[in-house]
């Protein structure tokens, strides 16, 4: 259940009520029966079959977006059309020519769809209401907006951005380092990448390492500056943060692991969703306290005409 890779939003607006929010997506639901289409996208039950689209604890909302890719290798459709074309040059007393193979490879790719290997991705998301937190479990910001766009086309009256802070996850990464002291609450771990800001980009990736070297100083000193940073906060979660925000590898700590480890199996599920919201809930503020804080970018109010 926990999130390993989380893409942050702030909640600009949401004028959805969960009941609703519950129909609306059951509305826009990955379809039970096969398409010809190579690619679709639905809502399905984030704990399984039979559960609602929307699981609720307390104002702790999560839903799940599942995207289905036929896949239908070229070589095959090459393999199909090679033999059909040696058919047709019996047939017609001379090869296709590139117009007929075209119309060919075509027609076998409508033939073979149907019975093309389907390969299925789910798609989480976390939505705190009472903090205003939207949290994609994606490893990319383009796989968090496949999410995105899915739910503006299901739901109506919401509005997302981007979090900024008054610190640049670089500049503060990369003070963290030359400092040799992380913020309060953190510790930073042994992963880190450095790069140069001129025009070759070139880059510096340490793995199990020491990161209080010398040999790190010195790459600040030149000019490097930190682009990920792997952290533990609190002992009870570690992860990686980039340049952009975005959190990876995220990892849950033994301690946390104990206090589940009583848990039946029946409410693992209920239980692992409300400690991962509980924890990150925590966790996304003092991570963006220790960036400066951040910025508000919600629009302001126009004043009224005298």
């Amino acid at each position: 259940m926990w999130f390993k890779n989380l893409q942050i939003y702030r909640i600009s607006q949401w004028n959805t009520p969960v009941e609703a929010l519950e129909d609306q997506l059951a509305r826009h639901a990955l379809p039970d029966t096969p398409t010809s289409e190579m690619q679709q996208a639905g809502w399905i039950a984030p704990a399984g079959p039979g559960k609602p689209f929307v699981h609720v604890q307390a104002q702790q909302v999560l839903i799940a977006l599942c995207v289905e890719k036929k896949i239908l290798p070229t070589s095959v459709i090459n393999q199909y059309a090679k033999a059909r074309a040696l058919e047709l040059e019996e047939q017609q007393g001379y090869k296709p020519g590139r117009k007929q193979m075209k119309e060919l490879k075509e027609a076998i790719a409508d033939e073979l769809r149907p019975r093309a290997f389907s390969l299925r991705r789910t798609i989480y998301a976390w939505l705190d209401l009472a903090n205003g937190w939207f949290v994609v479990d994606a490893a990319s910001a383009a796989l968090a907006d496949t999410l995105l766009e899915q739910l503006h086309k299901s739901v109506d009256g919401f509005s997302l951005r981007l979090i900024k802070t008054n610190l640049s996850p670089t500049s503060a990464m990369t003070g963290w380092l030359a400092g040799s002291e992380a913020p309060h609450g953190f510790s930073v771990d042994r992963d880190c990448e450095l790069r140069a800001l001129g025009d070759d980009k070139a880059t510096v990736r340490y793995v199990r390492h020491d990161l209080e070297a010398e040999e790190i100083r010195k790459h600040i000193q030149g000019g490097k500056q930190v682009t990920r940073l792997a952290m533990t906060w609190r002992d009870r979660i570690a992860f990686v943060l980039n340049d952009v925000l975005q959190i990876k590898r995220l990892e849950v700590l033994d301690v946390l692991k104990e206090a589940a480890a009583d848990v039946a199996a029946e409410e693992m599920f209920d239980s692992d969703f409300v400690m991962m919201s509980g924890e990150l809930s925590q966790l996304l503020p003092e991570l963006l306290a220790a960036l400066g804080g951040e910025v508000d970018t919600a629009p302001k109010p126009q004043a009224a005409a005298a």
